[in-house]
């Protein structure tokens, strides 16, 4: 897939690839990823477009192109749904945003509760944990905090549902900080828990989820990122104002 991003890649084209028939690679590859092969194949599409965008001056036509979509309408649109900004907007931004929107409000009365630990090490960095319908991290999440360090969590008025608690914490170097560019995925640890179903009017405990340095086989993360350098400076105001 990495080296065929702009190619009409087809189920049978990896299947014969890894000398499975078409069904047998399906499932093993939906065992190992969590999600479909197609699934993640568009996301590596998406995430190699979020690269192009902020380390080459391809026009979005051109970045289209690259990575496999004959309309540059389609890939705008799949684009902005799954990073929640616009390719020219990510590229404004240097592949951040200042912020992470979550959906409407609900008042169920279900609550999930866990911990973030860390499994190999501490990256550092501001941690984002959102609650998504899908396992990779796209688009609006139906719930989602920030927190400045590893440890328990809350979060109220969960839809009823069927949920992934996806969490990712970003380390800072500083050539990142200075630079105010994204490198793809380095420094990125990832976490996932699920799929949770959630009956309204009931608290969830014991949602813990570990963070791991990102692998290879792990979905990409489409979702913006967070400015880690606004989220430090607003915790430093909110700690003064305190």
């Amino acid at each position: 897939m990495r080296v065929n991003l702009g190619e009409p890649l087809t189920i049978d084209d990896m299947a014969r690839t890894a000398l499975f028939s078409k069904f047998h690679f399906s499932r093993i590859f939906q065992r190992v990823t969590g999600v479909s092969p197609g699934r993640f194949l568009s996301a590596m599409r998406l995430q190699e477009a979020k690269k192009l965008l902020v380390s080459t001056s391809l026009n979005v036509a051109d970045i289209s192109m690259r990575v496999g979509y004959r309309s540059v309408g389609t890939f705008s649109t799949r684009f902005t749904r799954s990073v929640g900004l616009s390719p020219t907007a990510y590229r404004r931004l240097g592949g951040y945003t200042p912020q992470i929107a979550q959906a409407g409000a609900h008042h169920s009365g279900s609550t999930i509760r866990g911990r973030v630990t860390f499994g190999s090490g501490d990256p550092g960095g501001f941690i984002f944990l959102g609650l998504f319908p899908d396992r990779i991290p796209e688009g609006r999440p139906v719930r989602c905090l920030v927190l400045d360090r590893p440890g328990a969590f809350r979060l109220d008025n969960v839809p009823e549902g069927t949920w992934y608690v996806l969490v990712q914490s970003v380390a800072a170097p500083p050539e990142v900080a200075v630079s105010h560019t994204f490198d793809g995925d380095q420094g990125l640890s990832v976490g996932t828990l699920g799929p949770l179903t959630v009956p309204r009017g009931v608290a969830i405990t014991g949602a813990d989820v570990q963070l791991m340095p990102m692998r290879a086989m792990d979905p990409p993360v489409l979702l913006a990122l967070l400015d880690v350098r606004k989220a430090a400076l607003s915790e430093s105001l909110r700690d003064s104002a305190a």
